[in-house]
């Protein structure tokens, strides 16, 4: 194991953001788009920092880096959070800037452009923005929500992953199959 950062209690000294880069990407997530309306047309953007926040009333939140284009649009706009599904990891690299599909396919959900065959869509309005450092933490309050049964797509050490599904070893469907 390397230990990257201050041997000092309490003292913070810089960290390369490469090994902290690193060291985050220890925690394997899911994988999302975030879609809005920009200025009318669809936009869309691969976020990892998702989070269910509470159950009453229903929130989430994703952290957005203040630089993109979706930062200034998801101030008081309604959202989705698409939660991808192990097929869509070419949609994962096209939101994340690294590649080009052709045109996206999009479907409405009121004024909110969504992905379709995404393993779950949560629609959400703007509930509170919270400035953290190069990040703003938006919080949406769930108005709607659909899931299916599909393999996801995981994030891990800088890697898509895919994620085998079903009943923990050792335990029974509820069909007792």
């Amino acid at each position: 194991m390397t230990l990257v950062g201050s041997g000092s209690r309490g003292v913070s000294a810089p960290f390369d953001p490469l090994y902290l880069r690193r060291c985050f990407g220890k925690f394997a997530t899911g994988v999302t788009v975030v879609s809005l309306a920009v200025d009318g047309r669809p936009h869309g953007l691969t976020v990892n920092s998702f989070a269910s926040v509470s159950l009453d009333p229903p929130l989430v939140l994703i952290c957005v880096d203040k630089r993109s284009k979706a930062a200034a649009g998801l101030s008081g706009t309604c959202f989705a959070v698409n939660v991808l599904s192990a097929a869509q990891e070419n949609l994962a690299w096209h939101f994340a800037g690294k590649s080009r599909l052709g045109e996206i396919a999009w479907e409405a959900a009121g004024d909110v452009p969504c992905l379709p065959h995404s393993l779950a869509r949560i629609l959400c309005r703007p509930w509170s923005r919270v400035d953290a450092g190069d990040h703003f933490v938006v919080v949406g309050e769930v108005y709607e929500f659909t899931s299916g049964e599909t393999e996801p797509l995981a994030f891990f050490a800088g890697r898509f992953a895919r994620l085998q599904t079903g009943a923990p070893s050792g335990e029974r469907s509820p069909s007792g199959n």
